[in-house]
């Protein structure tokens, strides 16, 4: 059953909170100090019951008593209470409860002072404000103000023959709570506990982290500032100043000066007031909002009177931000006091008592009439707006304390009839002791539905009204309702406010700033500063792929590896998976590059098939230059392996072609320069190098050559074969897939075995590069060495200081240039002669220019 009771609360929140930010708005006349009398007073009431109806005209009568308008409220707020019990027929039937006011009516606590010096120099009855009936105990009402129950619970001490019960009304106080001083005293009010998690709740909405305080130097600001500093280590916010002033008068004048400056010079926006309303700490209040200070006040529901006579605007004053204890609206109470027989009170007169609630659900134009109008068209509007008057938080108290009153008085009447019946109607004495024995069992649900328990340590901790409050001009205040706060809602959203904003205080309709730093945004991190508060801070960059994107962060992320940081530093986005591929445009380039170089070459092999039996291609061995061109297609075509997406086996296909038909190349070249030199060594008589040109010996070295590479790659793909390489942190934004040389010695074996082949064969073409023959190739074979030296010379410098696809590039493009600069100067001269110039590729040509130039040689010579 309590599951489903608990289900349905939760389901029904949304409601709940709806109807408890719903707007309610207010509005007052503020109180002139030199008309109405000193606003500090305290009122205290005895209370009776008695065994007669009790009419309106007795209120009158107790009412015709001069009290200062200030504190006139209570009195109509206890007689409202006090009448309302007697026309409930469920509660005391056949008694009324009565009350009295001390004479003079309602006194300032200076004057109590008085009182009680002069109850210690008569003791001899109770004061003549001390209600006397059957029950032989008095129950007397004090407050608002904590000091005034203490001075009465004195004065009530002296007088030892009659016996007491006293609550008070008006703030939670902790000395009060004493019950060995104390005994018989109950406190109406609930202690505020959560009071400095509520308004830190609200800073942190607003996004406040500096905020100013100002309480009173005794036990109860340092309790109150102990719980804040505990609430604010918790959520980051921090003190811009800290104002303790002195309870004592002459000690505060002393130091006024400089409490005012510190307030002024601060950077906050936002100040804290907490203490009590009759202290020195009023005095300083009154004396900021009159010099025109402009921050938000941020207090309780009491320092709702303590303003000054200074006319505020809406573009002078930030306003006041005060939190009441959540009460359900009494009704009638405007009604009652103005059908009282002898007084008929206007709206305005009642206006300077209380708050008066009035409709706000207007439009917004009316409202900005409301803001820019007259004081008196202003309040002509209020008056038929009004609907009934409030109750604030010491009046409400003091309506909870008459009924547990009565509920006491109830359950004793009821005790005594059946103690009566039991000793056969001789009766039952009852005293003060037996009442308070009945009361601090008492609870009860008074009319608007509020669970009242007075047994202290039982009572809940209070939800919390948020009210904004301005000034108008002449006096005229406003007062709405902006939100709640309550400890039983979910962490985390204990503080609801209204979306209803017509009634900010500025035309943004923004609360103003206050911060010591402004916040980091996404991209930045918190840097604190030195010696300075924690939301104090300097905003720095994250580092390099890393992001923020939060505000406020003292940490940023690092981005995943495969993620970069974005521009602003705010995301991180995934890189792009790229590598050489036929789409890029330096792809396709050496693509097409490789496939016409190796289309010419096979062109070329085709020129020389063709004309495989003109004497340019037989004197150069052409089975050599057949192989060599060979090679030299596969050379172009093995670039294509580094172009495309890399998997395991182009990696190894890649190093090992190009290791392989290099090899074959270039040893193809060295077996041509060492045929050059052989033949013309052959052809010198007694010589034995022919054997060796017979047999075929130079076509051997390719073979070795070639066998001894593939060892090399052999032992390469056993150790370290290449494989692939994935490479994140070469370019920010990219994930570069390539192939790794597995080990980086074995590439430089096969670069170095090409480049000592490259070399021999340099060596013997220079020096074969003069031998007389008209077709002799060994100079054209000492520059295609020297030009493929050049290249891979160059290429390692280069390939080194680059990355990713541009370090697949310059290797493609080395191999290239190499296998293109081969083709070029040996087969390019020769294709140049077969095709364009075939008389010199003609033995019979050859043979007569021979025997021409042999006669003009004769000729001369004669």
């Amino acid at each position: 059953m309590l599951t489903l009771i608990f289900l349905f609360l939760l389901l029904n929140i949304p409601l709940l909170v709806s109807s408890f930010i719903h707007p309610r708005c207010f509005w007052k006349v503020k109180q002139n100090k030199s008309k109405d009398g000193d606003l500090l007073t305290s009122c205290i009431f005895s209370l009776g019951s008695v065994k007669w109806p009790v009419k309106k005209e007795y209120f009158n009568r107790i009412l015709n008593v001069g009290t200062p308008t200030a504190s006139y409220k209570f009195v109509l707020a206890l007689a409202f209470s006090i009448d309302e019990v007697n026309r409930n027929s469920d509660l005391l039937p056949n008694m009324s409860l009565v009350f009295e006011l001390p004479a003079g009516g309602c006194h300032h606590v200076s004057q109590l002072h008085s009182l009680m010096h002069n109850s210690e120099q008569s003791q001899d009855a109770p004061p003549n404000y001390v209600c006397r009936d059957d029950i032989g105990c008095a129950m007397v009402l004090t407050g608002p103000y904590w000091a005034t129950s203490v001075i009465m619970r004195k004065v009530l001490d002296l007088y030892q023959s009659q016996q007491f019960l006293q609550l008070t009304y008006g703030p939670f106080h902790p000395i009060l709570s004493d019950c060995e001083q104390f005994p018989y005293l109950y406190q109406m009010a609930p202690k505020d506990t959560t009071l400095a998690e509520a308004m830190i709740s609200l800073m942190l909405h607003f996004n406040w982290n500096w905020i100013g305080l100002a309480i009173s130097d005794n036990d109860q600001g340092i309790q109150f500032l102990s719980y804040l500093r505990t609430e604010m280590e918790k959520n980051t916010v921090c003190f811009a100043f800290v104002n303790m002033i002195p309870v004592n008068m002459e000690l505060y004048m002393s130091r006024a000066e400089v409490y005012y400056n510190q307030i002024m010079t601060s950077s906050t926006n936002v100040v804290i007031i907490y203490g009590d309303t009759d202290s020195t700490l009023a005095v300083s209040f009154r004396m900021w909002e009159s010099l025109g200070i402009q921050k938000i006040w941020v207090t309780t529901s009491q320092w709702d009177d303590t303003t000054s006579n200074r006319d505020f605007t809406l573009t002078s004053s930030l306003g006041t931000i005060t939190f009441a204890h959540h009460h359900t609206e009494i009704s009638g109470f405007k009604n009652f006091a103005q059908t009282l027989t002898h007084l008929r009170y206007s709206d305005e007169y009642l206006a300077r008592l209380e708050w008066m609630k009035f409709n706000c659900e207007v439009t917004e134009s009316k409202w900005k009439t409301l803001k820019n109008c007259s004081s008196n068209a202003s309040l002509e509007w209020l008056m038929v707006q009004t609907f009934d008057m409030a109750f604030n938080d010491a009046s409400y108290d003091l309506y909870n304390a008459v009924y547990a009153l009565a509920h006491a008085l109830h359950e004793r009447h009821l005790q005594q009839q059946v103690n009566q019946s039991m000793d056969n109607g001789k009766g039952h004495n009852f005293n003060c002791l037996k009442l308070h024995s009945i009361l601090r069992k008492t609870h009860f649900t008074n009319p608007v539905g509020e669970k009242v328990n007075m047994n202290q340590k039982e009572k809940l901790q209070p939800d919390y009204d948020i009210f904004l409050t301005w000034n108008f001009l002449h006096g005229l205040g406003i007062k709405v309702k902006i939100g709640i706060f309550s400890p039983y809602f979910p962490h985390g959203q204990q503080i609801r406010l209204s979306e209803y904003k017509k009634w900010w205080p500025t035309e943004s309709r923004q609360m103003s700033p206050s911060v010591c730093s402004a916040d980091c945004g996404p991209g930045f991190r918190k840097y604190g500063q030195e010696g300075m508060a924690a939301c104090c801070f300097n905003c720095i960059p994250c580092p390099q792929n890393e992001v923020s994107n939060e505000t406020n962060l003292h940490q940023c992320v690092k981005c995943p590896e495969d993620q970069y940081a974005n521009t602003g530093q705010t995301l991180c986005t995934d890189k792009a998976v790229i590598f050489m591929t036929y789409e890029d445009p330096l792809g396709l380039a050496l693509a097409l590059m490789a496939l016409c170089f190796s289309a010419f070459t096979a062109l070329v092999l085709g020129v020389f098939v063709k004309h495989h039996d003109t004497p340019i291609v037989k004197a150069n061995n052409r089975n050599l230059s057949y192989i060599l061109l060979i090679s030299l297609i596969f050379c172009f075509l093995c670039s294509l392996l580094f172009i495309g997406h890399p998997n395991s086996v182009t990696c190894i296909l890649q190093e090992i072609t190009f290791g392989v038909a290099f090899t074959v190349a270039v040893s193809t070249v060295l077996a041509k320069t060492i045929t050059v030199l052989l033949a013309f060594k052959v052809t010198v008589p007694g010589r034995r190098m022919r054997y060796f040109l017979v047999s075929g010996a130079p076509n051997y070295i390719i073979v070795i050559c070639t066998l001894i590479q593939i060892i090399l790659c052999a032992i390469w793909l056993q150790v370290s074969p290449p494989s692939i390489d994935i490479d994140r942190h070469s370019e920010h934004d990219h994930i570069i897939i390539m192939c790794n040389k597995g080990s980086a010695t074995a590439f430089y074996c096969v670069l170095g075995y090409h480049g000592s082949l490259a070399l021999g064969s340099f060596i013997v073409a220079f020096l074969a590069r003069n031998l007389p023959d008209t077709f002799n190739e060994a100079k054209l074979l000492t520059f295609s060495m020297l030009l493929f030296c050049s290249v891979w010379i160059t290429f390692l410098p280069v390939y080194h200081r680059t990355k990713g696809k541009v370090m697949v590039a310059v290797e493609v493009f080395s191999i290239l240039t190499s296998s293109a600069g081969l083709l070029g100067c040996i087969f390019v001269p020769k294709c140049y002669i077969i095709l364009l110039r075939p008389e010199r590729n003609s033995l019979k040509k050859l043979k007569e220019k021979r025997n021409s130039l042999q006669k003009l040689k004769e000729k001369t010579s004669f």
